[in-house]
């Protein structure tokens, strides 16, 4: 019996801890939108990054003017640098 004298205190320790976690999720604003957010996970982004192609990768047939940003997608000395390299 000597046990309840130690356990009945701490169990209402324990439940004090509990109410007092739960106040601090509510002041810190953890159930504002609890719907939004667990349909926003099943959302895609709405402007996906778009892979950039590897101009070296090429499909044959595929110019270089096919690349998003319109650039040539080679060096800037051209296939000289590569044929004064090797």
């Amino acid at each position: 019996m000597n046990i309840l004298l130690l356990l009945a205190p701490f169990s209402v320790f324990l439940g004090l801890m509990a109410v007092a976690a739960f106040v601090w999720t509510l002041r810190a604003g953890q159930y504002d939108d609890i719907r939004g957010a667990a349909e926003r996970i099943l959302l895609d982004d709405a402007d996906p990054i778009p892979a950039r192609p590897d101009p070296e990768h090429q499909e044959p047939g595929a110019s270089q003017a096919d690349l998003p940003d319109g650039s040539s997608g080679s060096d800037p000395d051209g296939p000289e640098r590569n044929q004064r390299a090797g």
